[in-house]
């Protein structure tokens, strides 16, 4: 069977995670959270005293950095180096500092190769922000995912309550009322839906449904190229 691939963008809350995981382990793909990757970056420029602004600093930062999915008893993990920092890179601030260095050209250009070498093999589902219209334009399938603000806010607080991250609802919906006006008006790469996108809606539905969605529209791309 033809391997294809496949890219889910969205807003943050939206489900992209939960569905990107879940369809990847039922195609048997690859699963690429590129968001990990720009929080990542975001993470190693405040350990190394570098403001998002400074261009010339992240440039070297990108250099010398050496991100690695690796999946071990804990499932797949992010590392810097030999240090997981796949926890430490889930906090509001973590969020909010990867929405400045994403919209930096140096950063996007270094993880630009980095997910384009991941993706050669095809195969894989890719998570992120501008997948299908920037990254991957020729892109398999490509789908955009939303929901309602207040919505995605109650996902994310609830995320935050189980890892014991203390944030009121208020500043999470605030927070990612910031991040998705920062995200959709930046001028390099803003969050916004390919042309060519399925556009699901997950305000209303599960995430099995979202999948369920999903899958019809891999299936007759997969049976369109038999």
């Amino acid at each position: 069977m033809k391997k294809l691939l496949i890219t889910i963008d969205g807003p943050a809350g939206a489900g992209k995670t939960t569905v990107s995981r879940a369809l990847a382990e039922r195609l048997q793909y690859r699963y690429i959270d590129t968001g990990a990757l720009y929080r990542g970056v975001a993470l190693e420029a405040r350990e190394n005293g570098i403001p998002p602004e400074d261009d010339q600093g992240l440039e070297a930062l990108c250099k010398g950095l050496e991100l690695a999915f690796i999946r071990n008893e804990n499932g797949v993990r992010l590392y810097s180096g030999e240090t997981d920092i796949s926890d430490a890179i889930r906090t509001p601030e973590m969020s909010m500092m990867a929405s400045a260095v994403s919209a930096r050209m140096v950063v996007r250009k270094a993880l630009l190769d980095i997910q384009r070498r991941m993706g050669a093999e095809k195969g894989a589902v890719f998570e992120g922000r501008d997948m299908g219209t920037v990254v991957f334009p020729d892109a398999d399938v490509k789908f955009f995912l939303t929901a309602d603000l207040n919505v995605r806010a109650i996902r994310r607080h609830r995320e935050l309550e189980e890892k014991q991250a203390a944030q009121k609802f208020e500043e999470v919906e605030k927070d990612m009322a910031l991040r998705d006006a920062a995200d959709s008006s930046r001028a390099l790469a803003p969050l916004k839906p390919a042309q060519d996108a399925v556009f699901i809606d997950s305000t209303e539905i599960s995430a099995q449904s979202v999948i369920d969605q999903m899958m019809k529209h891999i299936r007759k791309k997969i049976d369109d190229a038999a």
